[in-house]
């Protein structure tokens, strides 16, 4: 817990500027943007100390209570009268007399109250800080959990930005490779070696390229924009990445990674912390067959004239318990009730904890996966610039048609905008596999 809130206190205390010099970040830099700015991610930090202050309430009912009351009445009612006169010292042998008991006149009273309650005995106080206690550290994981999450977004903003890049340059070779073909198909037509239509679609050919290049370059827009707007930038802000980001290195297994999620994911504390409270729960309702009881003392002050005043004072000091016998089964149902809410929240628990599982395996079968896909995508793509390098010295020599050509071009650039995207989805597997085992941050933002 320390570690995050130093790494919370470092990120405010850096300034927004260094990590955005010229509109490019680093993956390092683009976290701390995010630690300080995104708005999810305070909304966590708020509810967290809400909850502290939640457990500062709870203990509150430990100490003393102290009223101050000051209360005003007037009355002609008889025994109001009398106690009002006896409180104040006023009480004289003429108000014993028979006509002046029964129809006495109007008399008014300012009643000052200085109270102290102590609770002596409460069950209810130590589990209510309990279940405070266990709230915040729920909340606490959840801002923990809230902390990767948005990591793992920015990385993935950030991948989507250097995968948009390379689609850009893919696309502008696509071009290039489209005009050289177009301009070699025209020499041969001027030359009287070659056919008009294979121009044509030559040139054809062309358009489509610029117009993919076109949706490439759109897309490297919309990717930077994105990126700002994970790390809590403003409207329209756009950023740029400094840097290439590969796929880390795994060096842990899948049984200690299964092992170390199931120990450290944030969110499955934070759902163990919901079994704790619904523990807590059963608690509360037991302790509502117990009896409680309360000390008290008052100091009064009574004037007939003025309030806060003193005509005459007195003390009292006592205790109270109270012990409810019935209720009509009412805290038989609420402990039964909270018994059931336990076992619902140890099967979530149950169920959360082999998702988890689920998802360390899921995660390290498809980084895998992404593995052998990325290299099945490098051995295409050599094969497909040396199938566009034969056929191209083919047509030269009338042995092969435009057709075949550019369909061996259309190999070459689907080739490399799938090793782009087998790259960027192993990058994202890797991170995902540490997602799901709970340790992104740890081995990714360093």
């Amino acid at each position: 817990m320390k570690t995050v809130v130093l790494l919370m206190v470092t990120a405010l205390m850096m300034p927004s500027v260094v990590f955005a010099d010229n509109g490019k970040v680093s993956l390092n830099e683009a976290v701390h943007m995010a630690l300080e700015r995104n708005h999810l991610l305070k909304a966590a930090v708020y509810e967290r100390s809400a909850a502290e202050r939640e457990i500062s309430i709870s203990r509150s009912r430990y100490f003393p209570h102290i009223y101050l009351d000051e209360t005003a009445s007037v009355s002609n009612a008889p025994t109001r009268v009398f106690m009002m006169k006896l409180d104040q010292g006023r009480f004289s042998q003429n108000d014993f007399e028979i006509p002046n008991l029964n129809h006495p006149s109007a008399h008014g009273d300012f009643r000052t109250a200085f109270t102290l309650e102590q609770p002596l005995l409460d069950f209810s106080i130590g589990s209510g800080r309990e279940m405070a206690e266990k709230e915040f550290s729920a909340r606490d994981f959840a801002l923990e959990r809230r902390r990767q999450e948005v990591a793992y977004k920015v990385f993935s903003a950030y991948l989507d930005v250097q995968k948009s890049k390379a689609y850009v340059k893919v696309a502008e070779q696509a071009v290039a490779d489209a005009r050289e073909h177009e301009r070699l198909a025209k020499v041969r037509n001027e030359a009287g070696v070659g056919l008009k239509s294979d121009e044509l679609r030559a040139r054809t050919f062309l358009s489509e390229a610029e117009q993919q290049s076109i949706t490439a370059k759109n897309d490297r827009l919309l990717a930077g924009l994105r990126l700002a707007q994970v790390v809590g930038g403003e409207a329209g802000e756009s950023l740029d990445i400094s840097e290439e980001v590969k796929a880390p290195d795994v060096t842990t297994g899948n049984g200690e990674l299964m092992r170390v999620a199931l120990q450290n994911r944030p969110d499955l504390k934070e759902v163990e912390a919901g079994m704790g409270k619904a523990a807590v729960g059963i608690t509360i309702a037991r302790n509502a067959y117990l009896p409680t009881i309360y000390g008290s003392a008052t100091y009064q002050m009574n004037d007939r004239d003025i309030p806060f005043g003193r005509d005459n004072d007195a003390w009292m000091v006592g205790a109270n318990l109270r012990w409810e016998l019935f209720d009509g089964m009412r805290r038989r149902s609420e402990t039964s009730k909270a018994q059931l809410m336990k076992n619902a929240a140890s099967e979530y628990l149950e169920n959360y904890r082999k998702e988890i599982a689920l998802q360390v395996e899921e995660g390290a079968l498809r980084r895998e996966e992404a593995g052998k896909r990325l290299e099945v995508a490098r051995h295409a793509l050599l094969d497909a610039e040396e199938s566009v390098r034969l056929i191209s010295r083919r047509f030269e020599n009338s042995l092969m048609t435009m057709v075949e050509l550019l369909d061996a071009q259309t190999a070459l650039n689907r080739a490399r905008a799938q090793l782009v995207e087998n790259e960027s989805s192993y990058a994202q597997a890797t991170a995902r596999l540490f997602h799901a085992a709970g340790i992104f941050l740890k081995e990714v933002y360093k």
